[in-house]
Formats: structure tokens, sequence, C-alpha cells
């Protein structure tokens, strides 16, 4: 088996997931074993808590590990601009950062309670609206990964400052998705980042789970 890789290795972005949920689906085909979705879904999770959600596809609330998901609704599409880095972060390294800047800045964080999903977030989505979303955004890995890599805070700066609508590490780093109002505006914002030498791709989401295709 070949898998023709595209996303970049430790990028932030769930590539290895996506390649998990790919093979897996794969491998069902070819072996003709029939499993149901909620099956794949079973061993997805055993592989890797964003596997479950490569084979979904479409919006969904994670919880638990980021594997027990629940469908969200969402409207029309939006476009994003992601800044692909020339390094990887380590997803573990992240995470330890995450925990000792917790407790850094012990008497600034409210205490951290069971995630929840902030219904601006759903609200947005349902409107279909993007302005409203890049409003909400945040992600509480992007600290920690601009700890480690201080650089990535002058990446975010230059698509903020050239038509981004809000910009935010995507997962841990150190790939930074930017997004934009609308079709327009997100191929001038990849022509402007790609002028500044980044290494930029355009994507458009929701998008459907991994499946199958014929020739």
């Amino acid at each position: 088996m070949t898998i023709d890789k595209n996303v970049p290795v430790a990028g932030g972005m769930g590539g290895g997931s996506a390649d998990a949920a790919a093979t897996l689906l794969a491998c069902d085909a070819l072996w003709n074993t029939g499993l149901s979705r909620d099956e794949l879904l079973r061993l997805g999770a055993q592989l890797g808590a964003d596997v479950p959600f490569a084979l979904m596809g479409g919006t969904a609330v994670g919880t638990g590990r980021g594997d027990e998901l629940s469908p969200a609704l969402a409207q029309g599409q939006f476009q994003w601009v992601l800044a692909l880095a020339d390094f990887g972060l380590s997803t573990p390294a992240v995470y330890r950062e995450l925990d000792e800047h917790r407790v850094r800045h012990l008497a600034d964080i409210n205490p951290v309670r069971q995630p929840r999903v902030d219904s601006g977030v759903l609200q947005a989505l349902r409107a279909g609206d993007p302005a409203r979303l890049a409003d909400v955004m945040y992600n509480d890995l992007q600290a920690p990964a601009l700890h480690l890599e201080p650089g990535l805070s002058a990446v975010l700066e230059l698509g903020e400052q050239n038509g981004a609508l809000a910009g935010v590490i995507s997962g841990s780093g150190p790939t930074v998705a930017f997004l934009a109002p609308d079709l327009d505006d997100a191929l001038e914002l990849q022509i402007a980042l790609s002028a500044a030498k980044l290494a930029v791709v355009r994507a458009t989401g929701p998008v459907h789970g991994a499946r199958l295709l014929s020739d």
C-alpha cells in the first residue's frame, strides 16, 4: 500500500489521522470485511483520537479524547488559508508546555473544567457567518505553541494585516490557519502570503470524511 501524503508531518492538521482513516477504510474494502460505520469509528479511535473525525467528516463536536463525536449543524462553507511551516512541532511537547503554561499563569487562568464548545461558535456555524466565527475562534494550544516557536506570531500578524478575519494556530501547530471572509479574499490572502515566501494552501470546509473513489 502506498500513501501519497500531501499534509506535512507534525503540521498540526491531523494529516496522520486522515491517513489512518483512509487506510482503515481501504483495508475494509480490500478485505471485504463489511464493517459497519460504528465498528470503523471504534477501530479508528484505537488508532488515534482524531481518526474517527477523519472518517466522519462534516462538522462535529468532539469530547472525551476528541473521539466521541456529535454532529454539529453548519450552513454554507468557510474559506481558509493555511500557512505551512518548514518545521514540525511535537504534539506531546506542546501539551507538556500547555501544562507548564497553566502552572505559570495559575492566577490568571480559570480552573480547567469539563471541556465544552462555546455557544458562540455553534451559533456562527449554524448561521454560516465567518465574521461571527472569527470573533469566537480560539485554541488553548496556541499560547504554548507560540512559546515554543515565537516566530509564528509574525505569521499570525501578517495574515491579519492582509485581510484575514482571524488567524489561529492549527491544532498543536506549527501550521497557522486564517479564516477569510469569502473566496475572493482567500485568494488575495493566499497571494499575499505566498509573496512573503510562505508555503500556503487554500482549503474550504466543512468537507466529507474518508471515502472510496472509483476511476
